[in-house]
């Protein structure tokens, strides 16, 4: 008799598609003999099933289908109403994600996913990358960390040729044309060939890159498809590209990635996911976990100069890390994708500024709510908050001095069932937003219940036991 099979409903777009691969593997590793299938837009999983894990995939269309099994397991990954409903109407052993219910409301099932949602427009001090969000409710933690994923390939000496990703979704996570043009100059200024790729959104922009740059340059924007592009990537040194769905296939397909991580993006969530990629950040306060850019200007932007991400494409084809260290870049900071000592996706500091206070906090957190929701004990957070403490003074003790205001409307929740003002989360302090985010959203999903008051009370003793004065 045949396994019940499992469930995951993605309907998001391409770079949300690649980045569930990891979490198709370990279902298929830890719910041996289930089948694994998979809703998503036909016109993106369609090219990506030559490299996709083995799975079965379903368009929406084939709702027919789906509904004539019970599932093991439902993971719901999509953000839009009809999956929630999908999720709610079928029969499963167990649900994550949104689930809609026979009234109508929409409810979040599983800690992980909830506090996914809860970084949404909160995400300054989010140091978790989808790829692991994606599976820790269903994954155990010692599967992901011991997953080993294949290095980028590298290429003999003598193959020179740079891809250059025009496009992103947004204006402020791409560079302008006048940067990719002076980029394919300072590259073939260093023995290396620019090679120019993009969607057909792209098309005008390869050719006026190609104008502008005036020298040679092999301009294949428009012209391949995801396939074809995985393919032809193969004979590439080197891909540069802002955050956006062909870089995660790049990635994935075995590619060396340089992201160039602008506008309002994370790179602590949405980096490229395998090791041994690059990526540069803007050392900007606001450029820390940015979801909408509010500022008259995309100031971000002016620290990457063509000459600057040139030279480091040059040391990354060499294999220079030690040569990667060495370069002064006043306003960026430098990251190699690697795994953390937990397992899970780390970004390692190559060259730059420094780690900032920001940076402390966000380590600080992910230890909290790791330690919060079962994968660890609260040790090392309580380490990063001692360091942090004694680097960060005044901002610790603006936390301190702000958690009884906290444990009174906690308090007076419990006792009186009170549902939380609507600005409460943001109306705290950026340091504690992170944990009043989730709070927040988490007494909604449960209605405000005295089980949800009683868990939020725990969440937060143990939050004051770790910064009060050690």
């Amino acid at each position: 008799m045949s396994k019940r099979p499992i469930l995951v409903l993605q309907m998001q777009r391409m770079g949300d598609l690649i980045l569930s691969f990891p979490l198709f593997l370990w279902l298929e590793r830890t719910y041996p003999g289930h089948p694994v299938w998979v809703v998503a837009e036909e016109k993106f999983f369609r090219p990506l099933m030559p490299i996709s894990p083995k799975v079965t995939y379903f368009p929406w269309e084939g709702l027919g289908v789906l509904r004539r099994e019970k599932y093991e397991l439902i993971v719901n990954l999509s953000i839009r109403s009809q999956a929630a409903a999908l999720a709610g109407e079928l029969e499963a052993g167990a649900k994550i994600g949104p689930v809609s219910g026979p009234q109508g409301a929409t409810y979040i099932l599983g800690d992980w996913q909830l506090y996914r949602s809860s970084v949404v427009e909160n995400n300054r001090h989010n140091l978790f990358h989808w790829a692991d969000l994606n599976a820790l409710d269903c994954i155990p933690l010692s599967r992901i960390g011991q997953t080993v994923w294949p290095q980028p390939r590298t290429l003999q000496p003598t193959d020179n040729r740079i891809g250059l990703f025009l496009g992103a979704s947004e204006e402020s996570k791409r560079p302008s044309v006048e940067f990719w043009a002076s980029l394919c100059a300072e590259l073939l200024g260093r023995g290396m060939r620019p090679v120019l790729f993009g969607g057909t959104l792209e098309q005008e922009t390869g050719q006026a890159v190609a104008r502008i740059f005036g020298g040679p340059v092999l301009d294949m924007s428009g012209k391949l498809k995801l396939g074809e592009l995985a393919a032809v990537g193969q004979s590439l040194q080197l891909f540069i590209t802002p955050d956006t769905g062909p870089m995660h296939l790049a990635a994935w397909a075995g590619m060396k990635v340089l992201n160039l991580s602008l506008g309002n993006v994370n790179p602590w969530e949405t980096g490229p996911y395998q090791n041994d990629h690059y990526v540069i950040r803007s050392t900007m306060s606001c450029a820390l976990g940015c979801w909408n850019c509010r500022r008259d200007s995309l100031y971000c932007h002016g620290p990457f100069t063509p000459s600057r991400i040139a030279v480091i494409a040059k040391r990354m084809i060499l294999n220079d890390r030690s040569g990667l260290t060495k370069i002064n870049m006043p306003g960026l900071r430098l990251y190699s994708t690697a795994r953390g000592g937990n397992g899970l996706y780390d970004l390692q500091h190559i060259s730059g500024r420094k780690a900032s206070s920001g940076d402390m906090l966000g380590r600080f957190w992910q230890q909290f709510f790791g330690a919060a929701f079962g994968l660890w004990d609260t040790e090392e957070a309580g380490r990063i908050w001692s360091v942090f403490e004694n680097n960060q003074p005044k901002l610790a003790g603006k936390m301190r001095s702000h958690l009884p205001l906290l444990g009174k409307e906690f308090s007076k929740g419990l006792a009186k069932g009170i549902p939380l003002p609507d600005c409460f989360w943001d109306s705290c302090p950026l340091i504690l937003r992170q944990f009043s985010g989730f709070i927040h959203l988490f007494l909604q999903n449960n209605d405000y219940s005295r089980p949800a008051w009683v868990r939020v009370l725990s969440l937060y003793e143990q939050l004051a036991s770790l910064v009060s004065s050690r």
